[in-house]
Parts: C-alpha cells; structure tokens; sequence
C-alpha cells in the first residue's frame, strides 16, 4: 500500500474510501479490527464496519465520533484525520436521498425528465418508504433482456401519496421500451431521453400515513443486446432486495457475480460468484441496501 495512495485518500475523501485504504496498510481483518476497538470499550458490529468503507453507511449517533477517533487511533493515523472526511450530520427532518447524478452518469437526463412530472425531482417519491423489492429479468435466447418484472412494497410516510415514480436505465437506446402495470397500479404519463426512462404508476386511492401498497410493474427492453447484468439504485436505505436472473440454455454467461457498488457503471466494491440452479436462474438476495447500487453482473465469453 502507497503511503501517497492514503495521503490522498485522506486528504481528499470519501470518507469510505479513506477507511478502507487505512484498513489495508494495516493489513487488518474486519474482526480484527473490530477486537480492537473492543479493547478501547467501543463496540460496533463487523457488518457495520463493512458497510462504512464500502459507502454503503456513513458513521452516525451519539456515539459516532467516538468511534472514528478509535478507528484513527487503532488504523495508526493521525488524530482527526477521518472525523473530519465524515461531515455535519444531516437533520433528521432534512430530505437525505441521494440525487440521481450521484448514482448514475444518467443522473442528469433522469432529473430533466422528472422535472416534467413533478416540482422537484430531489423528492422523487419522499413520501414513501420501500419495505420490500422483488425483479425478476429475463433473458432471450441470445442473451439479450427480455422483461424486468418488479413487485414493491411501498409504505406512506404521509398522508394523500397518490403515486410511485420509477426510473428505468436502458443499455441502449430507449424509445422502443415499454412499462406494463400489474397489481395495484396504473401507467401514468411515460417520459424518455437517451437512454433514460421514467414513469408514473398511479395507485388506485391515496394512501393514508402508514398505509402499505403493493404494486408490480413489467419493463419490456426491446434493446436486443446481450445484458452486462442488472442493477437497480437505492436513494436511500430500503428494505430487503431480491433479484433473479432467469437464463436461456441457448445463452449462458460466464459469469455471475452479485454485486454491491457506489454508482452506476462503476466497479462494484464488492462482488461475489453465483451459481444458476436446475432451472438456469442466479439468485442474488440483499437483507437490507443502502445507498447505491445492487444487482447482479454478467460476463460473456
């Protein structure tokens, strides 16, 4: 490890990316590292270290700053180092979702295009909280996608929340795709550039706060290329993901990985090998995401 390549990790940020550089020039395992703060009585589950150097979570609570100084106390860097790439803690009643540029080199078409459909594309959806998200994509027999079928629970952080907007990014151009309703919505106005689609799904009354709405909806591509794989962006925290890739015997990928990234068409942080059962699907299940992208990578020979 460069001690150049930490300098400017340090210097410049993210905060994850400083934590994990920090990490590997001390050559420490996650439970290591977490036996160590142990030691200076600071707790903090091991996943939760994980989802700091991957961007996945930022360090927040009371007992936040604490750690950090731990952590720059045990990783040998100098004091306030980290503390100071984390920032201000963000208001509890202040809208936090991340913006779609952050996610995507799409982000900016997906914003003009939102702006057509509501007052401020930064609260896209900000009365809704996602418990639960179900896709499954089929490919052709070329490798090609076919369908991406989507079944969401949505729960109303508010009263009078009448619809569901959603955001689809093609692999190529998008004027030939098409989004079908399935349960417990309606299509509503459909707006498309470059490679960007969004749309509306109206629900079949408001939602009172607290209300739970389930809806499904089938985005047909039509793009005809063989599929790199399939990520959906998370805003925000939400609840479990399921993804499914179901496979043609004529088409099968070298590979599968599950993935978990920061951005849109950016090297994941974090992938893993799947295999595809008897009937040619590759399973990729998120107990809970974060912001950023999950989904499930595909090479072809």
């Amino acid at each position: 490890m460069g001690v150049d390549e930490l300098g400017d990790a340090l210097r410049y940020g993210p905060f994850h990316r400083a934590l994990r550089v920090a990490i590997d020039r001390r050559g420490l395992s996650l439970s290591r590292l977490r036996a160590h703060l142990a030691r200076l009585d600071l707790a903090v589950a091991e996943s939760t270290l994980s989802y700091w150097q991957r961007g996945m979570r930022r360090p927040e609570g009371p007992r936040a700053v604490a750690l950090i100084r731990g952590l720059e106390s045990v990783l040998e860097l100098e004091p306030g180092s980290l503390t100071t790439l984390v920032g201000p803690r963000e208001h509890p009643g202040r809208v936090s979702a991340t913006s779609f540029t952050d996610l995507s080199p799409l982000g900016p078409t997906t914003t003009e295009l939102l702006a057509g459909l509501l007052d401020d594309p930064a609260r896209c959806n900000a009365g809704l909280e996602v418990a639960l998200v179900q896709e499954r994509v089929v490919l052709g027999s070329a490798g090609q996608q076919q369908d991406v079928t989507t079944r969401i629970v949505l729960r109303a952080g508010r009263p009078g929340v009448t619809r569901y907007l959603g955001v689809y990014h093609g692999d190529a151009e998008i004027e030939r795709a098409i989004v079908s309703a399935g349960d417990g919505c309606r299509v509503g106005r459909v707006r498309r550039a470059d490679r960007s689609m969004v749309f509306e799904l109206l629900f079949d009354r408001s939602l009172d706060e607290g209300e739970t709405a389930v809806l499904s909806y089938t985005v047909n591509d039509r793009s005809g290329t063989p599929c790199p794989g399939y990520t959906r962006m998370f805003r925000d925290g939400a609840g479990p993901y399921l993804l499914q890739v179901v496979m043609a015997a004529e088409a099968l990928p070298s590979r599968c990985s599950r993935v978990l990234g920061t951005r849109e068409h950016q090297p994941p942080v974090e992938a893993v090998d799947l295999f595809c059962d008897r009937a040619l699907i590759a399973s990729a299940f998120f107990p809970v995401t974060h912001r950023g992208v999950a989904g499930i990578a595909l090479e072809w020979c």
